[in-house]
């Protein structure tokens, strides 16, 4: 892989939305130059761009660390995804065609179909449910409404390997996404609102009792 800031910056995203670099953390330098073998300057420079994403904070004489994670944070960022979520999915439900619908069911079926451990973070499940939920999404018609919504979502994921511990055995996913994808590719907008905002806060629920905020 070329050894540019480009190129490692997703690397290094990678670590902090995982959970393997956890939240106050301090990120340093040497490490992960050596963990990924590439420069200090380039980890330098990919950590600076994540700063910029508030996926860590860089204090003057202090270096970079993972940004924290607080339940007023957790609350605010479920209010925010929950509002543009339901305004993008609004808009692309109104105007999603047949290869919109192809596409919700392809991505239901990736989901349905990749293995996932309840019990431990597996990222390529994490990747098949985030396809699913922009499949939904895609037909929206605002550009700056999806780039909203991409940097919610990714704040979102780095409270994945929180909450993963509380798992709510009662809860049936793979139901819950099929019933979303039923109802968002029949049109029914309302219903399908109000499933994907009750989704959503599942996941902060979860969060916040991990937190012990609950």
């Amino acid at each position: 892989m070329e050894s540019t800031p480009e190129a490692h910056a997703p690397l290094v995203r990678a670590e902090v939305l995982s959970g393997r670099q956890k939240p106050g953390h301090k990120l340093k330098i040497q490490e992960l130059s050596e963990q990924l073998e590439v420069s200090q300057g380039v980890i330098r420079e990919a950590l600076s761009r994540l700063a910029a994403e508030r996926l860590v904070v860089a204090s003057p004489q202090r270096g970079f660390r993972v940004t924290p994670v607080t339940a007023d944070e957790v609350r605010d960022l479920t209010v925010a995804r929950v509002e543009v979520e339901l305004v993008c999915l609004r808009r692309s439900i109104a105007r999603g065609d047949v290869a919109w619908e192809a596409g919700v069911v392809s991505a239901l079926h990736q989901l349905n179909r990749t293995p996932s451990n309840p019990a431990e973070l597996d990222e390529g499940w994490i990747d098949a449910h985030t396809q699913f939920h922009d499949s939904l999404v895609r037909a929206c018609d605002s550009t700056w409404l999806l780039r909203v919504r991409e940097q919610l979502v990714v704040q979102g994921e780095r409270y994945r390997w929180i909450n993963v511990r509380m798992s709510d055995e009662s809860r049936d996913l793979r139901e819950e996404h099929r019933e979303i994808a039923d109802m968002a590719i029949s049109r029914n907008v309302e219903r399908t609102c109000e499933l994907v905002e009750h989704h959503l806060r599942h996941t902060e629920t979860l969060t916040l009792r991990s937190l012990g905020a609950d």
